[in-house]
């Protein structure tokens, strides 16, 4: 009766799951550690790594193993969670906190006593909608946009807020789609765009969007700065003008000098404190938002009571009312009549009948009108067509009489005139940064309760009131407000004023006021975000010279960052002219936007699987619209500007290619390229490429030692040499074992060689198989490699370094095997011999030869290898000498003619040679030379091992050497007997007949030795080896000082017992050359004549 033994299940689980590295008995009570928080954290190079909530940690819980129902899972649960615990670890996933709310929550010391992270609650008006407005709307809209009307006319303003908003609305489109194509974390703009289109596209365009918001932060500056020396404190101003001519000039320094203050003031307060500028923005906000209402409101009441704002003029010319006091040329002082102020700036002292006064002055009247006549007034019509001047033109009203005469100079001054050149295209510059501010939304993404629907309903809405705003601003400016009026860029004709202020209810210092700090908000704003912007770059190390504005403060405040960008924006400070920084923000801002559709359409298009944004109401026609207007704009507002960005954008991308930005972050740029890559390989699957599109495409098979590095690098050298960069490259290399056991070894030595191919410059592939039989392997290579038409055309591989001293046969056997098989693929074959001697990339032959020995033609490799490698600066300076053989009844002459017309035709330049072989009797040293190898082979055939002795050394390897060795492609391979595994013990079983067998053998031997002192050798065999004696003493007569030597291959023979004849034949003819190149064609021709 059999006896059973009852084991406890529980306790064989139990045991079985405690041994499993890394599960430990560990109370996780109450002093356990708290559960895992999903952050977003660094690798140190950029590439944001997520403890995401689709992996299992290692410590999570041990209750995971233990479930009785997933049994047949238990041994994977490891790096394959259950659903449950999926879920639960999804529901409490949440991305890091954006923008400044981190860093004030750190500085706080309540903040940093908490455990739990605050949970994003702000919604789509709060979180969006608001900060998108106060972005949106900024200093164009007080300080500009009443000149562009005027400038422009009612009708182009219009459509150059509609070209503005319809690129900022297709644009938010696209990046609705983007941004709610899941998460987006630090960086906005610069995440979607790198994220979308590589790294490449990411740290050009992000560098771009911070110059642009960096220069936006002086161009707020410049507007707070003008509202404050024109409006609010004009004796504030350092420097005056001498005459009218300086007035330009004074203005401009004294914007630098206060500019310069007021940017230091702010970095000031960044510096100390973002948690400042983030509770003053919704001040901020009030402030612009009661300045649009102010408008309408005055607007509204224009109506029937327009404000009182009267504008002199002389004949039909705008007069700077702040120079005198009445608006006439004489004035009644009690009952006489006497010159007025106007009437002296015009006229010489003296009476009023013999003055001497300005022309102009004295043949034209002087009238006044209304400044602000109303939305009832019907001036509409007169400001719906637009009137551009130039640089230095007078303001003059069309309709009111005037007397053209001679103006003296030195009473310019008097009249408003235009201070620059206008152009439509110069106001859609200027005008174009009034429209940004679109990606306050998704900057803020951490900090929304339901970022994926906030973003894009709040910025599709902040647009589009923005853009209604734009639209009814421009209908009521030119309704209300005189023509001259809105021209008046800086307000002289209504004694300084701004002119948006004279509109405005109750008081146009409702607007002044409400713009100053709307203007300094806005700068304050983008002066906190550009530091951050770069800070992300940085950190993302993509461009190595900007990792130190990666650091900052121990709080995470980007100091360095900010330093920098206060520099920049002082050059904007310095430029002074805010009609002359908009548009190069501009340029910034639109290219930043025309990636962002890019992005969007590229990803579109490629329909990647992780393409799945939950807003649904994008096209990729709507992208290319968006991306097309972009770049119209840019080339519209000012084209050299337009240039220099683009350029400044592409010597980035090709820094940061050069630098190779090894990051994957899944970009749509990696799908273009595989689905152009894939196009392009259907392509050459129509057929085999034609003979002048011919390159070598290298299959490298190289040999790998014991520690799994390449033995000979110089392989690689050579192929990378005689490529430079061109065509295909593939490095192989067999690892004998079994594939499951085996694969660490393969991914080890696939990064070795990848690394060596790094070193040496290889541009390639590199292709490790794991084999029984490294046999096997090689053949596996050179039937497997490539794909479709990027298949290898060609073999590369070493020499069998010290196979005569070798008693295994294996090493030449592969090799000769491995030429069987090249030969039966119709594939080229390269053999370098002596490939330690040959240079390294950084050596320089000054002289020296190439020498070409063209035996047999064999499709014309020999003559293309020569021109390929003298591409390269290592051969450049060596000469090209091609050498060919005649026989007897050749003649030399007539081919040496021949062979020098066929070079001129293929275009090669090189030296020829015709080798005359007289026919000779065989020497002795040829016969014993022969015979000696004939011996070799025999003795070495009678001296193999009994079945049973083989078997034995067999268990002695195989004792000696782990289950798993590295295989060598030429002397580790198991002979082809050895296919199954062997038994631990060997068990020999002795009969009479094997005893008896075993005897002969021995009493055989003095009678075997004597047959191989009679052997005479094959007659065959003798030809050979005279062939081969003869054609190496002439190679070695001319050629022995040459740099290479390219010489026919023979081929092996058909018959397998003479391989190791065909060894000793290779050895004979290429002894005495220092480097060798033993090439074998693949059967076509690879080179031509024809054009």
């Amino acid at each position: 009766m059999p006896h059973f033994t009852v084991v406890p299940v529980r306790d064989r689980a139990q045991s079985g799951y405690d041994s499993l590295e890394g599960i430990n008995s560990v109370d996780h009570g109450d002093g356990g550690p708290p559960d895992n928080q999903d952050t977003v954290s660094s690798d140190g190079h950029g590439n944001h790594k997520e403890d995401h909530p689709f992996l299992n940690s290692p410590d999570e819980k041990k209750k995971d193993f233990y479930d009785r129902n997933l049994a047949l899972f238990e041994e994977e649960l490891d790096i394959r969670p259950k659903v449950s615990s999926l879920l639960s670890r999804l529901v409490s996933y949440t991305n890091i906190t954006q923008g400044a709310k981190e860093h004030e929550e750190e500085e706080s010391a309540e903040a940093s006593r908490r455990k739990t992270p605050k949970s994003p609650n702000m919604g789509t008006l709060m979180g969006v909608y608001l900060p998108c407005l106060q972005n949106i709307f900024g200093v164009i809209l007080f300080l500009r946009l009443t000149w562009i009307v005027g400038v422009a006319g009612i009708m182009q303003s219009l459509l150059i807020v509609v070209m503005c908003c319809t690129c900022t609305m297709l644009t938010a489109i696209s990046m609705s789609a983007i941004a709610t194509n899941g998460v987006v974390p630090a960086g906005g703009a610069y995440f979607m765009i790198s994220r979308s289109l590589g790294p490449e596209f990411g740290g050009a365009v992000g560098l771009c969007f911070y110059l642009g918001t960096t220069f936006a932060s002086a161009m707020y500056i410049l507007g707070a700065i003008e509202i404050f020396l024109q409006y609010l404190v004009p004796q504030a101003a350092i420097f005056h003008a001498a005459d009218h001519h300086g007035t330009d000039s004074a203005m401009l320094n004294n914007m630098r000098v206060y500019g310069t203050i007021c940017l230091s003031l702010m970095a000031v307060v960044v510096f100390v404190g973002v948690k400042y500028v983030n509770k003053l923005a919704s001040l901020f906000l009030a402030c612009v938002i009661i300045s649009i209402v102010s408008i309408y409101a005055g607007a509204i009441k224009s109506v029937s009571h327009p404000p009182e704002f009267p504008i002199c003029m002389l004949g039909n010319r705008t007069l700077v009312r702040d120079r005198f006091d009445v608006c006439a040329k004489t004035v009644i002082i009690g009952n006489v009549t006497a010159s007025s102020q106007l009437w002296d700036m015009f006229c010489l002292p003296g009476n009023a009948s013999n003055a001497q006064c300005d022309d102009y002055f004295l043949q034209n009247n002087v009238t006044e009108i209304q400044g602000i006549p109303g939305l009832a007034s019907g001036i509409f019509k007169d400001n719906l067509w637009g009137d551009y001047l130039q640089k230095g033109e007078i303001l003059e009203k069309d309709g009111l009489a005037s007397v053209d005469s001679h103006s003296t100079m030195e009473h310019f001054g008097m009249y408003v005139s235009a201070d620059i050149a206008t152009s439509f295209m110069l106001l859609v510059g200027i005008f174009f940064p009034s429209a940004t501010g679109i990606m306050a939304g998704s900057n803020r993404s951490g900090d929304l309760r339901d970022a994926q629907k906030s973003i894009p309903i709040g910025t599709i809405l902040a647009i589009t009131t923005t853009t209604l705003v734009y639209l009814t601003s421009v209908i009521l400016f030119g309704a209300c407000v005189e023509g001259v009026v809105l021209r008046d860029k800086f307000g002289d004709a209504v004694r300084n004023n701004l002119v948006v202020g004279t509109l405005s209810w109750p008081s146009p210092w409702v607007i002044v006021i409400g713009s100053f700090f709307s203007t300094v908000g806005a700068g304050l704003q983008t002066l906190t975000g550009a530091p951050r912007l770069l800070q992300a770059i940085a950190t993302d190390n993509i461009i190595p010279f900007l990792r130190v504005f990666g650091h900052g403060k121990a709080n995470g405040e980007p100091t360095w960052a900010l330093l920098l960008t206060v520099l920049i924006a002082e050059l904007g400070i310095l430029i002074a002219s805010l009609d002359m920084v908009a548009p190069i923000l501009s340029m910034f801002f639109l290219m930043c936007y025309l990636f962002v559709n890019l992005a969007c359409a590229v990803q579109t298009l490629l329909r990647t699987p992780n393409w799945r944004p939950r807003f649904r109401y994008y096209h990729w026609t709507l992208s290319f619209l968006g991306m097309s207007m972009c770049l119209a704009l840019m080339f519209i507002s000012s084209w050299y500007y337009a240039i220099v960005a683009m350029g400044i954008a592409g010597m980035i991308y090709k820094y940061i290619e050069y630098q190779g930005a090894e990051k994957e972050w899944g970009d749509g740029i990696r799908g273009l390229s595989l689905s152009a890559a894939r196009y392009a390989l259907l392509r050459l699957e129509v057929g085999p490429p034609h003979t002048k599109n011919w390159r070598p495409q290298l299959l490298v098979l190289s040999k790998l030692d014991e520690d799994l590095h390449i033995k000979y690098p110089r392989l690689l050298t050579f192929a990378s040499q005689l490529k430079a960069g061109k065509g295909l490259t593939i490095v192989g290399s067999v690892i004998q074992g079994n594939f499951l056991e085996s694969y660490g070894e393969l991914q080890a030595a696939e990064q070795t060689i990848k690394n060596m191919m790094d070193i040496e410059r290889v541009k390639g592939f590199c292709q490790v198989v794991v084999a029984s039989k490294v046999r096997e392997g090689i053949v596996h290579l050179i039937q497997s490699c490539g794909l479709g038409g990027m298949k290898h055309n060609t073999v590369m591989m070493g020499w069998p370094y010290g196979w005569r001293q070798s008693e295994d046969p294996r090493a030449w056997k592969t090799f000769i095997n491995t030429v069987r098989c090249t030969t039966a693929a119709h594939l080229a074959l390269m053999v370098p011999k002596n490939v330690s001697f040959y240079p390294s990339n950084h050596e320089r032959f000054a002289d020296g030869s190439i020498d070409v020995w063209w035996i047999v033609h064999d499709g014309g490799m020999l003559m293309l290898l020569p021109f390929l490698l003298k591409q390269h600066k290592v051969w450049r300076k060596c000469r090209m000498r091609i050498f060919t053989v005649a026989q007897m009844d050749d003649n030399s002459i007539q081919m040496k003619k021949d062979l020098a017309t066929f070079l001129y035709q293929l275009r090669i330049e090189a030296e020829v040679e015709v080798v005359e072989m007289h026919d000779s009797d065989i020497s002795a040293y040829t016969y014993e030379r022969t015979l000696m190898m004939e011996q070799r082979s025999q003795m070495l055939r009678q001296m193999r091992l009994s079945g049973a002795e083989r078997k034995r050394e067999a268990q002695l390897i195989k004792d000696r050497h782990s289950l798993v060795r590295m295989g060598s492609l030429y002397s580790d391979e198991e002979e082809d007997t050895l296919d199954s595994p062997l038994p631990e013990n060997v068990h020999m079983t002795w009969t009479k007949e094997k005893c008896e067998a075993e005897r002969r053998i021995r009493n055989n031997a003095p009678e075997n030795f004597r047959e191989l002192m009679s052997l005479k050798p094959d007659q065959s065999n003798v030809r050979r080896m005279h062939t081969a004696v003869k054609l190496n003493e002439v190679i070695v007569n001319r050629s022995h000082d040459a740099r290479l030597v390219l010489l026919n291959m023979p081929g092996p023979p058909r018959d397998t017992d003479g391989d190791e004849n065909y060894m000793e034949f290779l050895e004979v003819l290429t002894e005495g050359l220092e480097r060798v190149l033993l090439v074998r064609g693949g059967g076509r021709e690879v080179i031509t004549i024809y054009s």
